[in-house]
């Protein structure tokens, strides 16, 4: 595998239906060496912090076989960072990695996956399709969020090496799934919460674990 492209993206404002907001969500690559420390790329902007960023989710990856699979469903050729991701990974399909799994991203640079991209309505504006984000629902791509376990600077070309985690392997797809399910389990949560996941989504799953504690 290798890095495509190193995306960034700047404030701009976007209209989602009636209301107007600032979002990050249009990037572009960049090029030359770009840095990536604890809190992301740098350059890059991110908006509304209460659901994006922070150090559990400082980088979005997306991967080329996505892109490959999203371009043959559209009927069109995508540009890396049109789906918002920091990197584009040649051969990576995304659903199938698991909370844990580290990313050697050049000579320096080592990311850790932390958890699968959710859907908002500003990707579905960045798209151009109020129902996008019923069909990203369907795909099963979700791109990955990942924190910074080493530092350093990356660009386009870079080689990226993939280390499955040593333990519990629990995959974008299945928190993906598990994030629209009507009902949950307690043994899957748990499972869940024993891996690193980014911090929002572990206090997401922790709340429906402890809905469920009365009943167990």
């Amino acid at each position: 595998m290798h890095v495509i492209s190193v995306n960034a993206g700047k404030p701009e404002r976007m209209n989602l239906g009636s209301r107007e907001t600032t979002t990050g969500i249009r990037k572009h690559p960049v090029d030359g060496p770009v840095a990536i420390g604890r809190l992301g790329v740098a350059g890059d902007a991110v908006m509304d912090k209460r659901v994006h960023g922070g150090p559990d989710q400082a980088v979005y990856v997306f991967g080329g076989a996505d892109y490959a699979w999203w371009s043959s469903e559209l009927g069109e050729s995508l540009a890396p960072g049109i789906f918002g991701e920091n990197l584009t990974i040649s051969d990576l399909e995304s659903a199938e990695c698991a909370i844990g799994d580290r990313f050697a991203v050049g000579n320096t640079v080592v990311l850790e996956v932390t958890a699968p991209r959710i859907p908002c309505a500003t990707l579905a504006t960045r798209m151009g399709d109020p129902q996008f984000i019923k069909r990203y629902r369907d795909a099963e791509r979700p791109g990955l969020y990942a924190r910074v376990i080493a530092e350093g600077t990356v660009q386009a070309d870079d080689p990226v090496t993939l280390t499955p985690v040593d333990g519990e392997r629990v995959t974008a797809r299945e928190l993906f799934r598990d994030n629209y399910a009507r009902e949950h389990a307690a043994l899957d949560l748990r499972r869940f919460l024993s891996v690193p996941l980014a911090e929002r989504m572990r206090v997401a799953k922790q709340a429906l674990l402890d809905k469920l504690a009365p009943a167990i």
